[in-house]
């Protein structure tokens, strides 16, 4: 029986990868939302979660906030460049609607692929 889980390719699983992105990468944020992303060499996109107990005390919460980012990350997956993204959440995540939460992981996440292609060496035709 098929779940409709995030699949253990499109996760971040080392503390490794992890603290590569805490490092060395791009940043991107939001009201709610701060998000790093590095380029992958695994060939599609990739999604840790940084939700801590600042965010709140209670675990509720903190899950209610992994499961919006999960969907979110789910729908927009296909059209993500290859990179690896850690999303970490803020304070006000918390007392915002599901529906605010997803628009804001959406329009971050279009914000994106633009920044993945600057460094492309393709040429355009004036």
């Amino acid at each position: 029986m098929a779940t409709a889980g995030l699949p253990r390719e499109s996760r971040i699983r080392r503390a490794g990868d992890f603290a590569i992105l805490r490092q060395a990468s791009g940043r991107l944020g939001g009201r709610c939302f701060s998000v790093r992303y590095r380029q992958n060499e695994v060939g599609h996109a990739r999604l840790g979660l940084a939700i801590s107990k600042r965010v709140s005390k209670r675990a509720v919460d903190r899950n209610r906030i992994k499961r919006l980012v999960r969907e979110s990350f789910r729908r927009a997956g296909a059209k993500l460049p290859p990179i690896d993204l850690m999303v970490m959440a803020r304070e006000q995540a918390c007392s915002v609607p599901g529906a605010d939460l997803l628009a804001e992981l959406d329009a971050l996440w279009r914000k994106l692929p633009p920044l993945k292609r600057e460094g492309d060496t393709s040429t355009m035709a004036c």
